[in-house]
């Protein structure tokens, strides 16, 4: 039996579903066209498997979805087709779940820096997605000190600079080229000098051999743990909606090579068709925490798989 589950939106709730308007203007307004035409028929599943392909979610889980919707169909008895597109709703839900349960607790203790990472290939947006996380800490009443770490790329630091003027967080950086070590030892000093509550830590953004890559993201975990032993006490890697399947690809070459806490997909409220974040919860098994919803500071929404799903499918006052 398929139940639908009514309940109060929160403001995250509202700002995933006005980040994804778009996505869901483009290919997941045709699947919902496709459910409503009528018939459970083969020309049906077909197509259907086609549209999540093309909305990034990817062949082999785009397969698995239409099989374990056919199966449900078949075992259930389902003859109306929109309770077909409410069973492709409860197993999108389902798949993304169970990433979700993989993501531990995360416990700020008093008088101890929440140190974060924050890892990705350049043009992801890594830099907005830095100042984003300092937005949503500072809305719980936390000070938060950055640290541009990432000395590789032109311009990184003064962007980072700039954006932390915006948000208010201090940022602590050296000239472009210098230790990126050095940076993060002076960040950590400085997080306890002055009670810090959360410090987030930018990395280089290019993408190493994944030997080159490990061994410099372990140098500054070892600096971390000097000061906080338990540091970095989460590690998100940024990932670009627009990118599609390519975003996996670099997602796995990350993941294979540092040991990723969450993962943040940004820029959703572009062009992105909103498909990738199923193929990162089936073939990486990380946890989707956060979602960029547009380009202001405050444009961060905790993810959450049913508010995910439901923004894809329906527009403002469905599906809640």
């Amino acid at each position: 039996m398929i139940l639908k589950f009514f309940r109060r939106k929160t403001q995250p709730d509202v700002q995933m579903e006005q980040g994804l308007e778009k996505t869901r203007r483009g290919v997941f307004l045709e699947i919902t066209r496709l459910f409503e035409r009528g018939a459970l028929d083969d020309d049906l599943y077909e197509e259907l498997e086609m549209l999540l392909i093309q909305a990034d979610v990817g062949w082999d889980v785009s397969q698995k979805l239409v099989k374990d919707l056919q199966r449900r169909v078949r075992e259930e008895r389902i003859e109306d087709s929109l309770l077909a597109r409410d069973i492709l709703r409860e197993e999108m839900i389902a798949l993304l779940e169970t990433a979700s349960r993989n993501r531990t607790v995360k416990i700020l203790q008093r008088g101890v820096p929440f140190v974060i990472m924050v890892v990705g290939v350049n043009g992801v947006g890594k830099t907005t997605s830095i100042a984003k996380l300092a937005a949503y800490h500072q809305g719980f009443g936390r000070n938060v000190l950055i640290a541009a770490g990432d000395t590789f790329r032109a311009a990184a630091i003064d962007q980072l600079k700039v954006w932390g003027e915006r948000v208010g967080a201090p940022v602590i950086a050296h000239e472009q080229g210098s230790d990126p070590g050095a940076i993060v030892f002076d960040a950590m000093q400085a997080a306890h000098a002055r009670g810090v509550d959360v410090l987030i830590v930018d990395t280089a953004g290019r993408l190493h051999t994944k030997h080159n890559l490990m061994a410099e993201l372990t140098k500054l975990r070892r600096i971390m743990q000097k000061t906080v032993p338990e540091a970095p006490q989460e590690t998100i890697l940024v990932i670009d909606a627009t990118t599609g399947q390519n975003g996996l690809v670099q997602a796995k070459e990350f993941a294979d090579a540092v040991a990723i806490s969450d993962i943040l997909i940004a820029k959703l409220d572009g062009t992105a068709k909103g498909g990738i974040a199923f193929s990162v919860a089936k073939e990486l098994g990380i946890p989707i925490s956060y979602v960029g919803t547009g380009e202001k500071a405050t444009d961060l929404a905790e993810f959450r798989p049913d508010t995910y799903v439901d923004s894809l499918f329906f527009g403002e006052g469905e599906g809640f």
